[in-house]
């Protein structure tokens, strides 16, 4: 059985992907230092697949502290890498609390790869390296635009300090992963997207707002070039993207990598605008939204939807969820955790 490290752990994205590694007989140590997340997230995985999974409440920015989890389990084998700073406006108010986290700790993970021996690490990369596209769908090929925010850049530095730090390590490979939008919860409602600072992705202030935790949703501009003003994005379902990481370690212990370091996007490959997921929400959920039109906000992309094409023919990978039923699930998920609290 391959053991996997899996970094941000209790997070959304981390979360969902560990149920889908134990379904598929990985072992998971999970790595979390809980800024953002909650270990109330292992105890919905272990309802789920019946396996504990051990967290390490550590900041990876701490080197020492990092090697002790390899010391602890030698037989690690990949690294699935999600720890992060994530929220575009925070990053543009604090771009050095980014640069800082999110680069020195992708730095001592691999330091400890190349220490350990650990042969694959999976980064968690982001459309947001595109930036403002000119021409849609993109492919993994597309040129990059200038980053439209620190969050961006750091994933856009991210992916260089991979390719060049990999390539003076012949043993070593990676496969970067870059995510358009997540959203939605895992069907059973057990485990879903529950920040622990104020959340920023638009489903889940969709979902907090219908169910009173918030006044309304602001709708970040209407004035954009797009077919009804608001921003367009590609929300993929969390278990689609879940899964994508499982066929990805796959594929690598496999030896199908055809090079070193490889690049899949990760959508469904349409793109929803902010209104027409408002909309959605509404029409299947059957719940009205109060939401308002409010000025734009510093950093966003105006519109950008993904090619997936070469994680289906290479990794086998096909999303499974509309966006329709993405709303579905993150409702079912807002009103399950509403009655915990």
């Amino acid at each position: 059985m391959n053991k996997i490290l899996v970094t941000g752990g209790c997070g959304y994205i981390g979360s969902h992907t560990i149920v889908d590694l134990i379904e598929n007989g990985f072992e998971v140590v999970s790595v979390d230092n809980l800024i953002n997340s909650d270990e109330s997230a292992l105890d919905g995985i272990q309802a789920i697949t019946g396996k504990r999974v051990h967290n390490y409440p550590i900041d990876l920015t701490d080197l020492g502290a990092t090697k002790q989890i390899f010391h602890d389990h030698p037989d690690i084998t990949g690294i699935i890498h999600f720890a992060a700073l994530k929220s575009v406006g925070e990053s543009v108010e604090k771009p050095l609390l980014y640069f800082r986290n999110n680069l020195n700790s992708l730095l001592n993970l691999l330091d400890c790869m190349a220490q350990f021996n650990v042969p694959n690490i999976i980064f968690s990369s982001s459309c947001s390296v595109y930036g403002n596209v000119k021409q849609l769908p993109v492919t993994e090929g597309t040129p990059w635009q200038e980053a439209e925010s620190p969050y961006a850049r750091t994933k856009q530095m991210g992916e260089h300090i991979i390719l060049d730090v990999l390539r003076g390590t012949p043993t070593l490979q990676s496969i970067i992963l870059r995510y358009f939008n997540p959203a939605g919860a895992h069907p059973s409602a057990l485990i879903g997207e529950s920040p622990r600072n104020v959340a920023n992705n638009l489903v889940p202030v969709i979902t907090e707002t219908a169910i009173g935790k918030r006044a309304e949703t602001v709708v970040f501009g209407d004035d954009y070039a797009t077919r009804d003003g608001s921003c367009i994005r590609d929300y993929i379902h969390v278990m689609d993207l879940a899964h994508a990481h499982t066929l990805a370690l796959q594929y690598s212990a496999a030896k199908k990598n055809e090079s070193q370091v490889e690049v899949f996007n990760l959508g469904i490959g349409e793109g929803v605008s902010v209104l027409e997921a408002i909309h959605a929400f509404e029409k299947s959920t059957g719940e009205k939204l109060n939401y308002r039109i409010g000025p734009r906000r510093p950093g966003d992309v105006i519109a950008i939807y993904a090619n997936y094409t070469r994680a289906a023919q290479r990794l086998g990978w096909q999303p499974q969820y509309s966006i329709e039923e993405i709303m579905q699930s993150a409702w079912n998920w807002e009103k399950k955790r509403n009655r915990k609290m």
